[in-house]
């Protein structure tokens, strides 16, 4: 009797240990820029944006980490990519339905450029000896965007993206991150759009 409870405390301790094993094994760890989303419909537009979110750690991000005046991936990891389900209109450029990447272009003072890359690429596709050839990506561009940045009051730790429905036809998508927040606009053309069902019928 002895022998047999010895025998199946073995077999248990070994099936325990291993279970713990395998689920540690199966335990990532976490990423030190986590993917996140954003969603938002308006009007008849689903607004979609796919990104990673850094956090400050207590560094210095724009001036230092993310040079003024060199275009920024506006994430970590992979191209940050922004989805639109219906035709959009931003800065007065109409863009067909369909996924951009977004880069930014910190400035020391002035407006920020807000880019919307047509090719979905990388911002490392851009780079020529170690450097970002501006030139070659503002090629790609299907539209850009000067806006002003909001300072903020309190530091935002991680790199957060938002999109509010405004009046249900415009939207706004922002961008905050640091001490630093930059926002533009995306025109769903609802009321084109509806035009469109009238002459339809």
């Amino acid at each position: 009797m002895k022998k047999q409870v010895l025998l199946f405390t073995g077999i248990l301790f070994v099936f325990l240990f291993g279970f713990k094993v395998e689920s540690m094994a199966q335990l990532q760890i976490p990423a030190a820029s986590p993917a996140a989303f954003v969603s938002q419909n308006v009007g008849f537009t689903k607004i979609s944006i796919d990104y990673s979110s850094p956090a400050v750690k207590g560094r210095k991000i724009f001036g230092e980490i993310e040079k003024y005046g060199v275009t920024w991936r506006a994430g970590a990891n992979a191209a940050t990519m922004i989805e639109f389900s219906t035709s959009v209109s931003v800065g007065g450029k109409n863009l067909r339905a369909g996924k951009y990447s977004i880069f930014i272009t910190p400035r020391e003072s002035g407006d920020w450029t807000i880019h919307f890359n047509g090719k979905g690429n990388s911002v490392f596709t851009y780079m020529k000896d170690g450097k970002i050839d501006e030139e070659a990506l503002a090629k790609d561009d299907v539209a850009s965007i000067n806006v002003a940045p909001e300072k903020l009051s309190a530091v935002q730790e991680r790199l957060t993206y938002t999109i509010s429905a405004e009046n249900n036809k415009v939207a706004k998508v922002s961008m905050a991150f640091e001490n630093v927040k930059v926002s533009f606009m995306v025109d769903t053309q609802v009321d084109q759009k509806m035009e469109g069902f009238k002459t339809a019928f």
